[in-house]
């Protein structure tokens, strides 16, 4: 898996923007992807737990999908439409109510908002305020939900929100579970200052939450703590919204992060792996009741990607018309959750996460930043996550084969052991 960090053209310096990052995480130009492996020009393999940040949670290329998507192109099928009724949106629709809404007792009307996470924010953003007549919007600290700017005014991230460059208004701050440490009930704070007139919130039109927070540190809410958090929004009349954008499509180990917790969210946001792989689509599912928009009063030219909808519709169809890839998900999980612990064990760290959707807490961005290095040097592709960037985050695909997963974390542990060899917590 070794391979070296060579030089890349100098184009990219030359014109494009300095806005970029991850391409400074991996200074190296790739030409071809296959399943969890990733080529560059030269032709060295590099193992990717990245997947784009959850957007490939079935790998690169998946042959069936692509082989759906090259027939339909091949047949001059529709690729742009706006929001035209096509064949290819029709198959999803079918396909998403048959295999994915039903089984679970789901009824929710489906937006197709513009093709990113937070076009898909913005829209439940916008939504909850038109059906309660309200302004406020509950987020949560450590949250992320886009940097468009009323994505942005929910997300919690100083260095995004600092890229404004104007005042983010319509939003209140609240603690997310656990934030100060497990003897403090943050809901039961929260919904003490949305009773208290004097308290300073306004009453919102919305609460917005993640299940696991995937940029905010992998932290992961619990169930009972969701459910407290939803209690609190039919009590106050606002909406719950939680945004699914990378935990859901099986990351966390079923379609919906919050499956069986006992929730039942008025507007749901997803993107990332909805079309299967890597093109762009975004969802905002909302109740039946509460789809009051006018024609056109939300709208986005790139809001049907056909070419989305048949990869959304094959990738559907192929993992989740059975529970068979929720149980082969469910045991990776299990692995990555041991190996992981034994690393965070041998160095008195912190494990972080759910499902296949795990890190360790590092408790310093300079470290977990030298560990991601010391992988790519050794031909791992790995990012982090956190406030200060302090955990080392798993997002490899979820279609990973188990040599390449355990190879890969082989990488990854010594990794950590390259780094921080002779900072072992003693042995009792």
């Amino acid at each position: 898996m070794t391979a070296t960090i060579s030089a890349f053209s100098p184009v990219f310096d030359r014109v494009e923007s300095q806005v970029r990052s991850y391409s400074r995480s991996f200074p190296k130009t790739f030409g071809k992807a296959q399943g969890a492996t990733l080529y560059d020009q030269s032709g060295a393999a590099y193992t990717d737990f990245l997947a784009g940040c959850s957007t490939l949670n079935y790998g690169h290329n998946d042959p069936d999908l692509k082989a759906a998507l090259v027939d339909y192109i091949a047949a001059d099928g529709i690729a742009h439409g706006l929001d035209m009724f096509t064949d290819a949106k029709q198959a999803f629709l079918e396909t998403f109510e048959r295999v994915v809404l039903k089984p679970r007792g789901m009824d929710y009307k489906l937006q197709f908002t513009g093709p990113t996470g937070a076009n898909a924010v913005e829209a439940a953003i916008k939504l909850a305020r038109k059906v309660t007549g309200r302004n406020n919007i509950v987020a949560f600290t450590n949250g992320f939900h886009g940097v468009t700017l009323g994505a942005l005014a929910a997300t919690g991230n100083a260095g995004h929100r600092q890229g404004a460059g104007t005042p983010l208004s319509g939003v209140s701050r609240a603690a997310f579970d656990g934030y100060f440490g497990p003897e403090i009930d943050t809901a039961d704070m929260l919904d003490k200052q949305l009773s208290d007139p004097s308290s300073g919130f306004d009453a919102p039109a919305a609460i917005i939450v993640e299940t696991v927070q995937g940029e905010g540190g992998l932290n992961a809410a619990s169930p009972e703590w969701l459910r407290k958090i939803e209690a609190i929004a039919r009590r106050h009349g606002a909406l719950f919204i939680v945004d699914d954008i990378q935990a859901g499509c099986g990351r966390t180990g079923s379609f919906f992060s919050f499956e069986k917790m006992g929730l039942d969210p008025d507007i749901i946001t997803m993107a990332k792996s909805l079309s299967g792989m890597g093109l762009p689509m975004a969802l905002t599912l909302c109740k039946p009741a509460h789809d009051i928009w006018e024609p056109a009063e939300h709208n986005g030219t790139f809001r049907g990607n056909n070419h989305a909808f048949v990869t959304a519709t094959a990738a559907i169809e192929k993992f989740w018309s059975d529970g068979a890839f929720e149980a082969e998900v469910a045991k990776k999980a299990r692995y990555l959750e041991d190996r992981l612990g034994a690393i965070a064990a041998t160095y008195g760290f912190t494990l972080r996460g759910r499902g296949m959707m795990r890190g360790i807490d590092t408790g310093t961005g300079d470290v977990a930043e030298a560990i991601c290095r010391a992988c790519f040097r050794q031909g791992l592709i790995i990012e982090t996550s956190g406030a200060h960037d302090e955990v080392v985050k798993v997002l490899a695909p979820l279609t990973i084969h188990q040599r390449q997963w355990a190879a890969g974390l082989d990488v990854l542990e010594m990794a950590f052991d390259e780094v921080l060899g002779g900072h072992r917590v003693a042995a009792e």
